[in-house]
């Protein structure tokens, strides 16, 4: 028996065929080369991006250590006979205390750590 022939494989492609085959080829390559580099780019903005975040966040913590020891900072906050404090509110060096007074009225105090003085109280009514 002889063996089945492949006429597909044996012949030589047409020269524009030929031509066509290796324009794909080139295009699909040109298309990788490109994919890749933004993939690689997208991933390379990944790692930069978690490595600052990593040094910026351990650059605040620094900044924020509260002292210790001679150097801790003794203050007192006056507030209202009678108020109960009902939140409070920590941004950088300001702290807004949410009141209660004893009349039932709700009041805010915000106060300066750094200089240790009230920078003003804020009534809140209702109408």
């Amino acid at each position: 028996m002889a063996a089945p022939q492949s006429n597909d494989d044996d012949k030589p492609l047409d020269p524009e065929v030929e031509r066509v085959r290796r324009k794909l080829l080139r295009f699909m390559i040109i298309n990788l080369v490109i994919l890749f580099v933004a993939f690689a780019a997208v991933i390379g903005g990944f790692i930069y991006k978690s490595s600052h975040a990593s040094k910026r966040a351990a650059e605040q913590e620094a900044a924020v250590k509260p002292p210790s020891g001679a150097d801790a900072v003794a203050a007192t906050i006056t507030i209202p006979a009678g108020a109960r404090i009902v939140a409070q509110t920590l941004s950088g060096r300001q702290l807004l205390l949410n009141l209660e007074l004893a009349d039932g009225t709700r009041s805010f105090l915000l106060y300066d750590l750094e200089a240790g003085r009230t920078l003003g109280t804020y009534a809140v009514k209702a109408e």
